[in-house]
Order: C-alpha cells, then structure tokens, then sequence
C-alpha cells in the first residue's frame, strides 16, 4: 500500500501503512480506548515515539507509524518538532453510550415496521442422513458441463466497455425465452412483456410495491407460500386468505381485492390443480373487479403423467402476471426469474427493477440465454424430469411399504413434494416428531406454518416432502427412518 503523508512532524512523512500490522494496529487501539476513556484529553502530549516504543517493546518506526494514522484519522494534531497532542473535541462522554435496542432505534418506516412483525424464518439446522427439505435441489443435477460451456462462451464476448445493462434483462435472454415460454408452456407474449428478476422472490416484491398501496387487501391461498404472504404484507397489504381443496382455490364468493396470488398448476403445498371451471371463474372476478392475478408457477414443468398443464396466462394475458423462476430446473443459488406482464406494466416494472439492483447479473444472463438458444436447456428439463419422477415413484413405493395406513398422501400427481397426513395423530404432535426425527439425522418438515397464523389450522399432523435433493437410496432410508419415529409414537 502506498505511505500516508502527513504534514507536520517530520518524523510522521512517509509512513507505510504496512508497519501497521500487530502490535502497531494494538498501540493505535489502546490510545483510541485511552481518549475516549478521559485517560487523554484534548491538548493532552503523547510520549516521544522514543518513550512509547520502550514501554511497548516495539520499534520506534512501529510507534512512528501507529501515531501516523492517528492523525490521518483526526485522533491528534501535531506541529513540526513537537509531540503529537490529543484533537479538540474528543473529551470523553460523563456516561457511556448504551447499545443502541430496537426501542431506541430513532426511526424507521412503515415498511420496516412491517417486516420486522412478520415471523422470523425457521434456521436451517444440518441432517445428518436426510432432509426432505422441499426447494432443495441435487447437486449432481446441475447441468455443470453445459453451464461451463455458455459461461466461457460468453465470457470470451471481450466488450470495449463494461456499463449497466437494460434493468428489463438482457435482450438475447428475453428473446428465447419468449420461444421457450410459446413451446413449453403455450404462453403467447412479446419479448417486450418479460422482465428479468432476480429469482421469483424478486417479482413478487416488485408487483407487492408496484400494485399496492398501504391498507390495499390482496387474497391468498390458504395454507399458501409464506413468502409472498410477507412480501405484500410488507407492503402494507391487507391479506384476505381464501381456503383451498383438491380443484385449488376455492373461487365461490370471492370478496373484492386489488390481487389474488395463486399457485393454479400446483396449488402449494397441498398440490391441487385449479380446475378448468375454477379457472375462467378466478379470471372473470379479475376482469369484474380490475384485480391482477398473480400466477405463480413455480414447478409447472413437473407434471409425472400427463402433459404440464397449461397457465392461466394462456387464458387472459391482460389479467394475469405470471412469475416463472429456474430455481426448480437449474439451481436454487442461480437467482434468476421473470415476469410476464400484461401490457403497459413492463415500463413501471423495469424502473423499479432499476432502482433496486440496477439489473440481475448479465453474465448469468447471457450464460442461461446461451443455455436456452442451444437447445442444452430443454434437454435439461427432459432429463431432470425422468430424475425427479423417478425419486417421486420411490418415495411413493416407500410410503406404501412402510407406513402403509398410517399416512395420507396429498398433491403426488405433480411437482417436487408432496403432502402427508399422519392418520390418528393431532397436529400439536408435529413438534415433538420433529425434534424425534432430528435426534436420528432425519429432516421433516411440517405443514401447518403455511396456513394463515389467524385462522384455524388442521386438527391432523401433517409435513412437506420434498424430494428433489435425495438420490433414491436416500428417500427410502429417510421414509424407513420415518416410519420408525412413528412407530415408537404410537
């Protein structure tokens, strides 16, 4: 690192910051502690370096340059040929500062507010043999070869200069992705209508700030991702939840709202698939009342017997904002994600993307564009799927064979998890298998803190599956380590 100059004191020219390291960076702490403590007030002399470095055993040029940086930091002032003295205006306090507390925090906003009275996520705690922990992908799933190939091919585009990008997502990216959307998933839009997020989360910020103001109710499902529940109640959302069964959201009745957030291909968690009448029911109470629908299709490329089914945007393009995400295909750690927006929104939507990040990654961008154009993507998708159905027909052989009555299975047909009951167990058990199941390295993960905390919750213990992170032998271990934990509870 280059000297500090200082004017003043000859002997206080030209120090290297570099003699700062040891005992140089713990002379400069205890004089700091000395003047804030009132052992050294202002105009109060230092000893001569001389003096120090004998009392501190070090050298002179240690001691040299530790007074250097204290005057560069305004602790002393010095004048040629004398001692440094202590700067005016560091007397020490009559009481000391207390660590400031949230109480004492002096002010923050409404949104702040907000975020800090939602409830804290739940730590993520090692397993030792098995985690059903669903979002979680395999490793070895990635298509590492592949993902390589377009990083290096895009890498070695050399560009005369590196600048912000388009926060709406790179141009070469939103236009094959608008043809992946039209093949796999009938979405008909421009590529003028996709913005690039980071991640789905990020969308669901965006249309929370975007689309509501404070007091604005916005319906949603019942249980339901408890993250976009936060994300429009940070917003300032009133949250409205509406119960769900085996067809999906129940549409009957619906009370009036600025959105409803639905999960139609995969209901989550309970895997119901919104049903055709449900369908044009949802998106003729959004045409009548002016609401967005916000179609989350989180795993909609997962669909084990029969073709995905197709999206409500498919339907109504002006009504519905569909959020699509990789993170379910490619790698949760990727955080990248869009948004299909009726037409209009896109302007509102980019400008906001702007202000908050300025634009996901380009590289990753350019990478995953590379991916889609080459076809590698696709074949991606292909392959993950027959892995995933696989472990979703082991897991679902494992149930049977060691819980057998035990358990109910819910929402199989479709997805990356799936729903189990626990026949004759009350839900306030759910706690205790838990713990159980972690004292033997097994990770489970319960439903009820997907529903709505104000509204009654099921009566039967209930957890989440997910299995797209175990290799087979794993999810037969972990589903026989299961059964013996509710053995021994029975």
């Amino acid at each position: 690192m280059p000297p500090i100059w200082l004017v003043g004191n000859s002997q206080l020219r030209g120090i290297d910051v570099g003699q700062l390291e040891g005992v140089g960076r713990r002379i400069i702490a205890s004089i700091k502690e000395q003047i804030h403590s009132g052992a050294y007030r202002p105009g109060d002399r230092l000893p001569s370096t001389r003096a120090f470095a004998v009392e501190w055993g070090a050298s002179r040029t240690t001691v040299t340059a530790a007074y250097g940086q204290l005057i560069a930091e305004g602790y002393l002032v010095t004048r040629a040929g004398a001692r440094p003295i202590v700067a005016e205006g560091l007397a020490a306090k009559a009481t000391p500062t207390p660590a400031p507390t949230a109480a004492a925090v002096r002010h923050l906003s409404g949104f702040a507010q907000r975020l800090l009275g939602l409830p804290p996520p739940t730590p993520a705690q090692a397993v030792k043999v098995a985690d059903f922990r669903y979002g979680d992908l395999a490793g070895d799933d990635f298509p590492m070869l592949a993902w390589r190939r377009a990083l290096t091919k895009v890498s070695l585009r050399r560009k005369a200069r590196l600048r912000y990008a388009d926060p709406q997502g790179a141009s070469d990216l939103r236009s094959v992705l608008q043809g992946y959307l039209w093949r796999a998933r009938g979405i008909n839009c421009s590529p003028d209508d996709i913005v690039i997020v980071n991640g789905s989360q990020q969308g669901l910020d965006l249309c929370a700030r975007l689309l509501l103001d404070p007091g604005d109710a916005f319906l949603i499902e019942n249980p339901g991702y408890m993250l976009a529940r936060h994300a429009f109640v940070a917003a300032g959302g009133i949250a409205v939840p509406i119960p769900v069964d085996g067809e999906g959201l129940c549409v009957d009745g619906l009370p009036s709202g600025r959105l409803v957030y639905v999960t139609p291909s995969h209901q989550f968690p309970l895997g119901g698939v919104l049903s055709a009448t449900r369908r044009r029911a949802l998106l003729a109470w959004a045409a009548a009342s002016g609401a967005y629908v916000i179609e989350d299709d989180y795993d909609g490329e997962y669909r084990h017997d029969i073709a995905p089914i197709p999206p409500l945007q498919t339907l109504d393009a002006q009504s519905v904002i569909y959020v699509g995400t990789f993170s379910k295909t490619l790698s949760p750690t990727l955080r990248l994600g869009y948004l299909v927006l009726p037409a209009g929104l896109a302007a509102a939507f980019s400008e906001a993307k702007r202000l908050t990040d300025r634009h996901s990654p380009l590289l990753e961008q350019e990478a995953l564009a590379e991916l889609l154009a080459s076809g590698a993507y696709e074949r991606h998708v292909r392959s993950i799927r027959r892995k995933n159905a696989e472990r979703r027909a082991v897991l679902l052989e494992a149930l049977s064979a060691e819980c057998g009555p035990a358990v109910s299975i819910e929402g199989a047909d479709t997805g990356l998890h799936v729903v189990i009951w626990i026949n004759g167990v009350a839900a306030d058990q759910e706690a205790g298998i838990v713990e159980a199941a972690r004292s033997i390295g097994l990770g489970i993960h319960p439903v009820s803190p997907l529903y709505d905390p104000k509204l009654s919750k099921p009566q039967t213990a209930g957890f989440i599956l997910g299995y797209a992170a175990l290799d087979t032998e794993m999810v037969r271990r972990g589903i026989s380590m299961l059964a013996s934990v509710l053995t021994r509870r029975q």
